[in-house]
């Protein structure tokens, strides 16, 4: 056993659980990718329609994660141009390189500007100004640099008339954005479907070509093929696909999309993204894609996944927040739009709305946990949503005296409960808790049930208790996952404070 995986399951106590069946980072985190700088290991994902983008990490032990900020955090990084759910900023890579932090993505929002590259000397930021890749249109770019200093970029080429076109590569300037020659194929998987997510990393004497293949639903897959030149030509790995879920029971599925690292004592790690679905068949996820953390050993020059060598210590994931900073902490987001657009501080304390009516009129955070309860002190007006786009959300609203519950599938929006409440200052809330249905063959329970309830100077009242499958990704489709969000449908509505609470930290 490596030391960093011995440091994992014997520094953090007893509360830990095998990373096999536990993400190190939990939520709506999908894309993973990873690099190491000394001791310190950092992290970034995608993050689609969300404002800033790209939420980036810090680790010293892999294991325990804490988000350091966004790297996208201008609208010129991640210009909108095309909003909408499952749009914005798609799969990255994230890697260091002669004291550089260099990032580089695909903006689906801008997608005619081709791939995206910034760079910072502090992964928490600033970073720098965009560069655009024209000739590189497509999605999932990869850096790499050989020996020579050469820079490589990998991408799968697609467009929205064709379609996926494959795996792609060119040398590239990166102060300019400039291709240095005509893009070429590589190495283009075993065959299944969407080969793309390519990741390229040069290990010993090989030049390592990693791929999520299978499309990433429940088909997702890990292939790996290596060439002694990064252009290869490369052979593709006998036992691929090297990681996958699909056609198990495993409780991790979708398992793909995956990044190499070295620790510092030689050992490697694998990150990966993978969905937990729960309740009746087909089942259902609904914090969207998760990032886990397997071992990897090298078996006659191939990549071994070992999902068990790591021990994941339980995460700390209640917080409070009176937003009486002077900034936005990063978990805050926005679809199509951006907190300080969409928020007024005030100066006697919370937040109040500019407006109301639309995605980007909403102040947002992740939902980390399978079970969990949020509450939202108000007054006068305010709005607590669970969400997982402007067409499936259930919402607990405070206006002119009265608290409705509020449910949104598709085109129909229904109001469930409508009361009265005593009192300016309320405190709206929402919980998530297992079905009371049974699952199949004597029932159809979804993955959980979503109460929302509100407490007054009369006390509480709970409103409303519906199925979760409706915020759910195999209902809403799409690339994320559920969402806390707050509003107003007054601009004189005040929100005090936000409070969520993980099912271990949260008071009964």
């Amino acid at each position: 056993m490596s030391d960093l995986a011995l440091r994992a399951r014997t520094d953090a106590g007893p509360a830990t659980t095998s990373a096999a069946v536990t993400p190190v980072i939990s939520g709506f985190h999908p894309d993973p990718t990873v690099c190491r700088v000394g001791d310190d290991y950092y992290l970034a994902h995608s993050s689609f329609e969300y404002f800033p983008g790209a939420p980036i990490f810090h680790s010293r032990d892999l294991v325990t994660w804490t988000q350091i900020g966004n790297i996208l955090t201008t609208r010129d990084q991640f210009r909108l141009h095309t909003p909408g759910p499952s749009t914005g900023i798609y799969g990255s890579t994230l890697r260091h390189h002669d004291g550089r932090f260099w990032f580089i993505t695909t903006n689906i929002s801008d997608f005619d500007a081709g791939q995206v590259i910034v760079h910072s000397d502090d992964p928490s930021g600033p970073w720098s100004e965009p560069v655009f890749v024209p000739e590189a249109r497509g999605i999932d770019p990869d850096l790499s640099w050989d020996e020579n200093g050469d820079c490589y970029l990998t991408w799968h080429l697609l467009d929205f008339v064709v379609g996926g076109q494959g795996i792609r590569q060119a040398r590239i300037d990166l102060e300019s954005g400039a291709l240095r020659e005509s893009p070429y194929a590589v190495w283009q998987g075993t065959g299944m479907q969407a080969a793309e997510g390519p990741h390229l990393h040069r290990v010993g004497d090989y030049w390592y070509l990693i791929l999520a293949e299978g499309g990433t639903e429940r088909g997702h897959c890990v292939t790996v093929a290596r060439a002694e030149h990064p252009t290869g030509p490369f052979e593709a790995c006998p036992s691929n696909p090297i990681l996958t879920h699909r056609s198990t029971s495993h409780p991790v599925q979708s398992a793909g999309h995956a990044d190499l690292v070295q620790a510092p004592d030689g050992e490697w790690a694998i990150v990966y993204l993978g969905t937990r679905p729960r309740g009746s068949t087909p089942g259902f996820h609904v914090l969207g894609r998760e990032t886990f953390l397997a071992g990897v050993t090298w078996v006659e020059g191939w990549p071994v996944i070992d999902e068990k060598r790591f021990e994941v210590p339980e995460a700390v994931t209640t917080f409070f927040e009176d937003f009486s900073g002077p900034g936005f902490d990063p978990r805050w987001v926005v679809a199509d739009g951006e907190p300080e657009t969409a928020v007024v501080r005030e100066p006697r304390g919370g937040i109040r709305f500019r407006s109301h009516g639309s995605a980007s009129d909403l102040l947002c955070t992740r939902v980390l946990d399978l079970d969990w309860a949020a509450e939202a002190v108000i007054e006068d007006a305010a709005e607590l949503r669970l969400r997982i786009d402007e067409h499936h959300w259930c919402g607990v609203r405070a206006h002119k005296g009265r608290v409705r519950a509020i449910l949104r599938v598709g085109g129909a929006e229904q109001l469930i409960a409508d009361e009265p409440f005593d009192g300016s200052t309320v405190t709206l809330r929402i919980e998530a808790s297992p079905p009371r249905r049974p699952t199949l063959p004597f029932g159809s329970a979804g993955p959980d049930d979503i109460t929302m309830s509100v407490d007054s100077a009369s006390g509480r009242t709970d409103l409303a208790r519906v199925d979760g499958r409706y915020f759910s990704t195999e209902v809403a489709a799409g690339f994320t996952g559920r969402m806390l969000a707050l509003g107003s449908p007054d601009a004189a509505g005040r929100v005090l404070s936000f409070h969520y609470r993980s099912p271990a930290q949260r008071e009964d």
